[in-house]
């Protein structure tokens, strides 16, 4: 079963072309002071969590969204409100060419697309040893073949019109990793960095954009009925038993705010001066950085084996002290 929503819990590119349409765009604009451009969104998964908040936003920033879902009616509340200002389109980012007539119907409708939003995604519970190989694929065909559909459908677009920002959502477990139990989930989203990476190299001479949004635990329906908890065995009750069970503890839920989350990107997607990756709530932020510092320690302290496998290096190398227990 796939299935299309978001999770709760993302090389420089500050090249000074900004991403709304170019005749919207003040001269000189700097910072925050560049987000005086209306922009067209592109946004799927866009029904309920991230996807809904961050329409939502565009919307009140007085932009124009084509908002995709599998069910676009359940958009009609935001088109009884802002009217032509939103185009709610049917897809299945499965699909290829689902992906590619979306595209084309909401460039006909507003003429460009400024901001594409890879939104949609989900995650089932299960240790790697028991999970079903036709549940395994089917979370990665969506979390990460969904986001390649729609961004190879939109690159074209994007190239033709001078530029453009792609945001693809990731998670704090696409950065830092390791929880037991989405190993599907968290490998989609790694995939989506690495893929996020060269896609920036490629398409920067085009004044494409690439920014990676990273985030903790949201308040959206990633951990409700968007996920589907199979038998944890018992031998499993300590890691992926205990990161299910601290997942739902909370009965207010995660600390994020998806409405605040959405204004920051929105405010984001009208700078210059944007980050390639940025991790959205306090435990993504803490996370990444500690992630980062570590990194950076055990880089140094291995260098100089790592780098005696040149042949235009000492060798053999002196090997790090082994800890002993």
């Amino acid at each position: 079963m796939t299935k299309n929503t978001t999770e709760d819990t993302a090389e420089d590119t500050t090249e000074s072309t900004p991403t709304g349409t170019p005749e919207d765009a003040p001269s000189g604009a700097t910072g925050d002071t560049a987000g005086t451009a209306r922009q067209t969104w592109f946004v799927t998964g866009s029904s309920r969590g991230f996807g809904r908040a961050l329409v939502r936003a565009a919307l009140d920033a007085g932009d124009t969204v084509a908002a995709t879902a599998r069910r676009p009616e359940q958009l009609d509340d935001l088109v009884a409100e802002f009217g032509h200002r939103i185009a709610p389109i049917a897809l299945d980012v499965t699909d290829p060419g689902a992906a590619r007539a979306a595209l084309e119907e909401a460039r006909k409708r507003f003429g460009r697309i400024d901001v594409l939003v890879n939104n949609a995604g989900y995650a089932n519970v299960s240790p790697i040893e028991t999970t079903a190989e036709d549940d395994f694929r089917a979370q990665f065909e969506t979390n990460f073949w969904g986001v390649y559909n729609v961004t190879k459908a939109a690159i074209p677009l994007l190239r033709e019109q001078g530029g453009g920002l792609v945001v693809q959502f990731s998670s704090m477990g696409g950065r830092v990793g390791g929880s037991p139990g989405i190993a599907s989930y968290q490998a989609a989203k790694f995939a989506i960095d690495g893929f996020s990476r060269v896609l920036r190299a490629e398409t920067a001479p085009f004044g494409v954009k690439v920014l990676v949004v990273e985030p903790s635990g949201f308040r959206t329906d990633w951990a409700g009925s968007s996920m589907t908890v199979h038998e944890v065995p018992e031998a499993y009750e300590g890691t992926v038993g205990a990161i299910n069970r601290r997942i739902r503890q909370s009965t207010e839920g995660p600390a994020g705010d998806p409405v605040r989350a959405a204004e920051i990107l929105v405010r984001i997607a009208k700078r210059h001066d944007i980050p390639t990756n940025l991790a959205l709530g306090v435990t993504a932020s803490e996370g990444s950085i500690a992630l980062d510092r570590r990194l950076l320690a055990q880089d140094e302290k291995w260098s100089a084996v790592g780098r005696s496998a040149d042949s235009t290096e000492n060798y053999p190398p002196e090997f790090p002290e082994d800890d002993v227990l």
